[in-house]
């Protein structure tokens, strides 16, 4: 896919033209610097617009979205729905053994509040297939409470376990966890393209700009889309996008999760809220030391995903690492 370098707007800010250039691999809405507060309205407005003309300057038939039953998900559902319309929209939940029962509803709730049809697709026998759940026990029949205590469990027996993950590191049950919940984002986008490509659609990604900086994706796997059209803005924008929007209030109030284990929320992966992360990165983008133990971490963090944001490594590549 392509990278919009440039948009061409008239003085009232409405899109002109689009400049595209042949080097990346998918497609972003230009950034929105965050002020003091966040103008809404026409920020929907400038997205919605952004979706319209990339859509149709690449003539996709329509687009797919993966609906997780999360904020970021319904967000952009409903900025799809704003800009191309609901027939055009293909919403997809693709489950397996181990996702909550919840999550799912809350993706049929989020998808019948739009009036839009949720197809579940589960891919559990794609993953046993694969081989995926032979590294851990089978979960059939055992109650949720007690995955998600075994799972915390496990997760907190490590010091830095998300630093860990990001550096692919620790014990040999640690490294097992992470290739197998990571398979099965890998498994998801394949199925994913395979829906959309039989439609000639293409794939909305639900990614913000915080967890690309925190690194809170799967390498070829949920940042393997077409076109992303909130990874300008970060977490807590967001959240302020779906109140606009008409987010359902429980969807508005659900912690983030990660599926890295179940149970285990975004902010307790990090260590930090949201709101305090966003701080910290605002501060780095515009110039402002931050020497506090927070800081450091997010510093860390950042300068750990490197190696995940790079695709493939060639020679011509290996002095800037």
């Amino acid at each position: 896919m392509y990278f919009i370098t440039t948009l061409y707007v008239n003085e009232k800010g409405r899109i002109l033209n689009v400049r595209l250039e042949e080097k990346y691999d998918r497609i972003y809405c230009t950034e929105f610097k965050e002020g003091d507060s966040l103008e809404i309205e026409n920020e929907v407005k400038r997205i919605t617009e952004f979706l319209s003309v990339i859509i149709k300057t690449y003539k996709f038939a329509g687009v797919l979205i993966g609906i997780s039953g999360g904020i970021d998900s319904a967000v952009v559902l409903a900025l799809l729905k704003r800009a191309i319309g609901s027939t055009r929209i293909k919403a997809i939940n693709l489950p397996e053994r181990d996702s909550s029962k919840e999550s799912i509803k809350d993706a049929l709730l989020v998808c019948e509040h739009f009036g839009i049809n949720c197809e579940v697709q589960p891919i559990t026998g794609a993953l046993r297939k694969l081989g995926v759940y032979s590294l851990f026990p089978p979960a059939l029949f055992i109650p949720e409470s007690i995955k998600v205590a075994y799972s915390r469990n496990r997760w907190n027996r490590y010091k830095e376990p998300y630093l860990n993950d990001l550096k692919n590191e620790g014990d040999e049950l640690f490294l097992k966890g992470v290739a197998y919940y990571r398979a099965k984002h890998r498994i998801r986008m394949t199925k994913m393209y395979l829906e959309a490509e039989k439609c000639g659609y293409c794939v909305v990604g639900t990614t913000n700009k915080t967890e690309e900086m925190m690194g809170l994706y799967v390498k070829w796997g949920d940042d393997s889309v077409d076109i992303e059209p909130i990874k300008h803005l970060y977490k807590t924008q967001v959240y302020e996008l779906a109140k606009y929007l008409g987010i359902p209030q429980k969807i508005i109030e659900k912690p983030p999760m990660p599926d890295l284990i179940p149970g285990l929320t975004d902010e307790e992966a990090f260590g930090l809220t949201y709101p305090e992360i966003d701080k910290i990165l605002i501060d780095f983008e515009n110039g402002i030391e931050r020497n506090d133990e927070s800081a450091h971490k997010v510093r860390k963090i950042i300068e750990l995903t490197k190696w995940r944001r790079l695709k493939s490594v060639g020679i011509d590549d290996f002095s800037e690492l």
